[in-house]
């Protein structure tokens, strides 16, 4: 039997079995739902089918079911966010164009070590740093080229793009501005008269979480590979005219998104300005056939995302939920926000982590008041933990751009993964409970 008739019938059978086993705890909708998402990440994680097929899956598979109609189905697919990645996509495809992502890397190599640790360790502070200050999918949108320019080894190539995904998931919880997921919370602190947090509370809080998981990633990424050595030449070490124009382009955005931080603009509408004028004659550098190499898989990924979580809200499935987990306030407190984190992290793996948050924040402030728990502690630490989730590309903007690179696999990513999601749900629990 072919491989991939193989797999899909193997996704079939565990989604079976899920929707079977979810019957004896959920009404029948909510049983088919665990259903789907099951053979929806069997079927991402196994690769029987390209990644953007089996992402458009939930347009014909939620109505099938009666999960969703066809029409709010497909309204996920056009959320705001997607068109962000389209305007970061062509920034990234022009940087790559004009070559002033190889300049940057000599520059990178100039400051830190030129070994294969000290630039899995580059890529992963500098991510880190600029992702606390812009969106994590800009910064590893403008870092990829960088990382898949340095080296023509695929074993390399692998660990750099994962350093810059996973530093610019690290980094984003520095700062609220830093993801989607901060700013949620920041605005559901608001909306039900709790304590806010204030920039530097908040860096106070987050930092000595960053500098851990700093510390951890890259040294694990950089584990059995130190023996290899970067064969790249780097060469172009000056910016031409071209690169100094789209260096200043991309300055004045991020100059723009840094403002913007303050004033709340449609940061999509900016990222979709910004790409779409690299199509502008004498401004931009691109043309139509560049569009090409825009991977639209990735964004049909991330409609899936949306479209799950908002099958989890249609059909009642998270409210379901949210009392079964009143059950868990009896637990000593350390045990229920272990849960807590780990439920968000793995369950963030398997839809958008903003769409997620949204649905989440009132389900787990609702298990705080119910606990002896403090609610920001274990409300932040459901944040911090959507944005901690390592294992799958529709987990994290990061993660999605990383597969784009089209350099690893999802089993590439799960493999690391998994591991980092356990070390970031064990690291952020301890300094909840130490520092907060």
């Amino acid at each position: 039997m072919d491989s991939s008739y193989k797999n899909i019938l193997i996704s079939i059978v565990i989604a079976l079995l899920g929707y079977f086993g979810a019957g004896y705890i959920f009404d029948e909708i909510q049983a088919r739902l665990i259903g789907v998402v099951i053979f929806l990440v069997a079927m991402w994680t196994n690769e029987a089918l390209p990644l953007g097929v089996v992402s458009l899956f939930p347009i014909i598979l939620f109505p099938a079911f009666d999960i969703l109609t066809t029409n709010a189905t497909t309204a996920n697919y056009s959320k705001s966010i997607i068109f962000l990645f389209l305007g970061g996509f062509l920034l990234a495809i022009a940087v790559e164009k004009i070559g002033l992502h190889k300049v940057i890397a000599h520059k990178l190599l100039n400051i830190f070590p030129p070994s294969v640790r000290g630039i899995i360790f580059a890529l992963a502070v500098t991510s880190a740093f600029l992702s606390s200050l812009l969106s994590n999918t800009t910064t590893a949108l403008l870092l990829m080229p960088i990382a898949l320019f340095l080296t023509d080894t695929i074993k390399l190539k692998i660990r750099f793009v994962l350093a810059v995904a996973y530093g610019a998931s690290i980094g984003g919880i520095i700062t609220p501005i830093g993801t989607p997921p901060n700013l949620i919370l920041m605005g559901f602190l608001q909306e039900n008269q709790l304590e806010t947090l204030t920039f530097i509370t908040w860096m106070f809080k987050t930092l000595p979480l960053a500098m851990i998981m700093l510390i951890i990633v890259p040294y694990i990424l950089s584990l059995g590979a130190t023996h290899l050595t970067i064969e790249k030449e780097l060469t172009n070490k000056t910016l031409d005219f071209e690169q100094k124009r789209l260096l200043k382009i991309l300055a004045f955005l991020v100059v723009i998104l840094f403002i913007n931080s303050f004033f709340k603009f449609s940061e999509a509408g900016i990222l979709l300005s910004f790409g779409l004028s690299m199509m502008l004659p004498k401004i931009g550098f691109l043309e139509w056939n560049d569009s090409r190499k825009i991977p639209f898989d990735i964004m049909f990924l991330f409609g899936a995302g949306f479209s799950i979580a908002a099958a989890f809200s249609g059909t009642g499935l998270a409210q379901t939920i949210s009392e079964l987990l009143l059950g868990l306030t009896q637990l000593n407190p350390i045990i229920l926000i272990l849960i807590v984190a780990s439920m968000v992290t793995f369950t963030t793996e398997v839809t958008s982590n903003t769409a997620l948050i949204s649905i989440a924040l009132p389900i787990i402030y609702s298990l705080g008041l119910a606990s002896n728990i403090d609610t920001t502690l274990i409300l932040m630490v459901a944040t911090i933990c959507a944005s901690y989730a390592f294992m799958l590309p529709i987990a994290t903007p990061p993660n999605a751009i990383a597969m784009s690179s089209k350099v690893l696999t999802i089993k590439d990513m799960a493999t690391y993964g998994i591991l980092f999601n356990i070390l970031a749900i064990l690291s952020t629990v301890f300094v909840a409970m130490v520092l907060w």
